[in-house]
């Protein structure tokens, strides 16, 4: 057992980052950053295009680049760095297990703790996809350090599954080193990625987007020779004489990302069934005190720039914790996802705690047009803003005023929904 920490963040990649800088700058200098991987960054290393930053910085920067400022204020601030280790355990009273080949096992004791593991890609197994088990089948994520970092090609003749940001933006890349893509293929009537990422990646160079399309066989014994894709029904089965042969050597999967959450199931948190990450209040505090949630480990995020606005908010409140002059809870008032939202972060709000401003996230569960996005305390409408679209790639957010709850009085629930203009 080694000297205990006032924190301990779990994850150096933008999530664990954001969340130790402002800790550290919310007044607790006993910080620690454990992090699996040889290096700070997380998955950001590997996204070597541009597009980050524009929030937190108002600068555009690739993802090296961008992790690089949080490391630089982080190394800065004198927090402290345990790398190439990987946490095995986190038990209820925020004993934190780690494992390396350096120190072995230590058992590091916290008075805080915060969840920024990020997330992990969809496995091919998940989808039962008929076929042998050839080579060439990757996720995106893993082509993308494949072709990015260590500098190698996984294919040349390739299709894409699915049309998350990774998949779309690995289109591009295998264009750009000389691959051809033939299409994205994707089980939905709509895209799973940003709109840019959509004309940016897709449109800009000519690759077909295939809506409620799937693939239904792999070709191929010891490399993929061929993927055959159909078109799905509404409940995504395919039709048959819809099929079509794609002559490929490669098949990219980007079909979903999985906060990764073992960790704090040993912790005892709860999850929520929607998101696949950690339940939250307000103050990003999970059913456990004094262990919060950030980033990805929460909920995915599209922009990095959120998650790293989320983390901060996260670092502050367990600095506060750590420090002992976090506000004592009051009243928790659950807030519900109706009629087209999916979920919120928070799922809850205590109305002493919470800062002037809480910005709540969200998805909706497919595409729409021309609605409000309203929100309701009890049965009364207090917020009711017009989008002209809607779509589940894209994450909403809403603002909550902490003045208008008070001047509400008691108040039992806030209903998040979507409304027709």
């Amino acid at each position: 057992m080694t000297d205990g920490y006032g924190i301990v963040v779990i994850g150096g990649g933008p999530a664990g980052l954001a969340a130790a800088v402002a800790a550290r700058d919310a007044g607790c200098a006993s910080i620690l950053v454990i992090e699996r991987d040889c290096e700070l960054g997380g998955i950001l290393n590997q996204c070597i295009h541009n597009g980050f930053g524009l929030i937190t910085f108002d600068e555009e920067l690739t993802g090296p680049e961008y992790a690089a400022r949080f490391e630089e204020l982080a190394r800065a601030g004198g927090i402290d760095f345990m790398l190439d280790t990987m946490v095995i355990d986190i038990s209820a009273d925020k004993i934190v297990t780690t494992v390396s080949r350096a120190a072995g096992m230590v058992r590091i004791r916290a008075k805080a703790i915060i969840l920024a593991m990020g997330c992990r890609e969809r496995p091919r197994g998940a989808l039962n996809i008929p076929g042998y088990r050839p080579a060439g089948i990757y996720s995106a994520g893993t082509a993308q350090r494949l072709v990015n970092i260590e500098g190698f090609m996984p294919g040349r003749e390739v299709v894409i599954l699915g049309s998350g940001d990774i998949g779309l933006i690995m289109a591009r890349r295998m264009i750009l080193e000389g691959a051809h893509v033939a299409c994205v293929a994707e089980l939905m009537p709509y895209s799973g990625g940003l709109k840019r990422n959509i004309v940016q990646c897709l449109d800009d160079f000519g690759i077909p987007l295939l809506l409620s399309h799937t693939v239904v066989r792999i070709e191929g014994a010891k490399r993929v020779e061929a993927v055959v894709i159909a078109e799905v029904d509404g409940c995504g089965k395919p039709i048959p004489g819809t099929e079509v042969t794609y002559p490929c050597d490669t098949l990219l999967l980007s079909v979903g990302l999985i906060p990764e959450n073992e960790l704090s199931l040993s912790a005892g948190v709860d999850l929520s069934p929607v998101t696949r990450g950690p339940v939250v209040n307000e103050i990003l505090e999970t059913g456990v005190e004094g262990i919060f949630a950030a980033g990805n480990v929460l909920h995915v995020h599209d922009l990095v720039d959120y998650v790293s606005q989320e983390a901060a908010v996260a670092g502050r409140n367990a600095a506060a914790y750590a420090l002992g002059t976090l506000a004592a809870p009051s009243c928790s008032v659950p807030l519900a996802a109706e009629d087209g939202v999916r979920y919120t972060v928070p799922q809850s709000v205590d109305p002493v705690r919470m800062p002037e401003e809480l910005i709540v996230r969200f998805r909706v569960d497919n595409v729409y047009e021309n609605r409000y996005v309203s929100v309701y305390f009890d049965g009364e409408r207090v917020q009711h803003r017009k989008r002209s679209i809607l779509a589940p790639g894209e994450m909403e957010q809403v603002k909550l005023r902490k003045s208008d709850i008070e001047a509400y009085g008691r108040l039992e629930k806030i209903t998040f929904r979507l409304e027709e203009a």
